[in-house]
């Protein structure tokens, strides 16, 4: 992707309330200030746009601190948009104030749609598009503590129980505090491809961890909890460039140690061998690229593997289910 090419910026508006928990939005704002930092890294332009709004220009958020230079709740988002909903802290969630009043007269106004203004619900910050009937008829979750609260507010949203996070787009909602960075990383991902997110989990020294609601744990992401810089290189490499021909020594040429020693590392330390690293990435591209409609010859090419031969022996050795056939070449 070019300068020229790269889509618009998202603007990603937080709602801040008095009391709002901090590392509701401190964490996916770090999450996303990192995202564009990696994007810069690469020469291209932000993807994201940061902004605070709320009822007065300052708040004084759940640890006393006090969040000034706060926007006011905008007349009008621009598209795209991620509107980004905040808990706050307590047993129950207290919406009978002046403040939490006149947020939901705003929010009532609003219409989730997808790429031009979605909402992700952080922790109790679900309770706010329950009250302001934004979920009805839609798969949500939040804090385990506010389950029952959400179930009230809004009967007809199917509250998840036991879930890191909800994926009912054009609204997105994440369990108790720390599930707002699963969430955002999530959304990177989306957005940004899943090697950019797995960099900046890396940069945040966070371990992703994907909701039990999706049917697998991404490729780029597994084997990366570890801090060892070396293998990071390495995973990056083949992350960017997972089609090239990426001997022993090739691999170990990135991490500036021999093929032996680089091979002991990812044992120690991913827990994998380095072609069955590789391999584990050619074959989520591989099962993509089958999703998408491609015969398994094209997802063969698209992933990197010589034939679609040897994606069949990789895939079998793998024991994934679901075995490409020959008929679908």
């Amino acid at each position: 992707m070019t300068v020229a090419d790269s889509p618009a910026p998202i603007d990603v508006v937080f709602v801040l309330l008095p009391g709002s928990l901090v590392l509701d939005w401190a964490g996916p704002a770090e999450a996303l200030r990192s995202a564009n930092a990696q994007l810069a890294a690469q020469g291209l332009p932000a993807r994201f746009r940061l902004r605070f709004v709320g009822l007065q220009t300052q708040a004084t958020s759940s640890v006393g601190a006090v969040v000034a230079g706060l926007e006011p709740l905008p007349a009008t988002l621009p598209a795209p948009c991620w509107l980004v909903l905040v808990g706050q802290p307590g047993a129950t969630i207290d919406l009978d104030t002046p403040e939490a009043r006149a947020a939901l007269h705003w929010l009532r106004g609003l219409r989730p749609r997808k790429d031009r203004l979605e909402l992700l619900c952080v922790c109790a910050g679900t309770l706010l598009a329950a009250n302001a009937g934004l979920l009805a008829g839609r798969r949500a979750t939040t804090h385990h503590h506010h389950l029952d609260e959400l179930r009230a507010a809004e009967p007809a949203c199917e509250v998840v129980a036991n879930r890191v996070f909800v994926d009912d787009a054009p609204v997105w909602s994440s369990a108790g505090v720390t599930c707002g960075v699963d969430l955002t990383l999530h959304r990177i991902a989306q957005v940004c491809g899943p090697a950019l997110a797995a960099a900046v989990a890396q940069a945040l020294v966070v371990g992703w961890r994907r909701g039990p609601q999706d049917s697998e744990f991404s490729p780029f992401l597994a084997h990366r909890a570890h801090l060892h810089a070396a293998l990071h290189r390495v995973q990056d490499a083949i992350a960017q460039a997972p089609r090239a021909d990426w001997s022993q020594t090739a691999l170990a040429r990135v991490a500036h140690t021999s093929p032996r020693h680089l091979a002991r590392l990812f044992a120690e330390h991913a827990g994998v061998s380095p072609q069955d690293y590789l391999r584990s990435i050619r074959l989520g591209l591989a099962r993509r690229a089958l999703s998408a409609g491609h015969t398994v010859s094209q997802a063969a090419e698209l992933a990197g593997f010589s034939s679609d031969a040897q994606l069949r022996r990789a895939w079998r050795a793998s024991g994934l289910p679901g075995a490409p056939s020959q008929a679908g070449s």
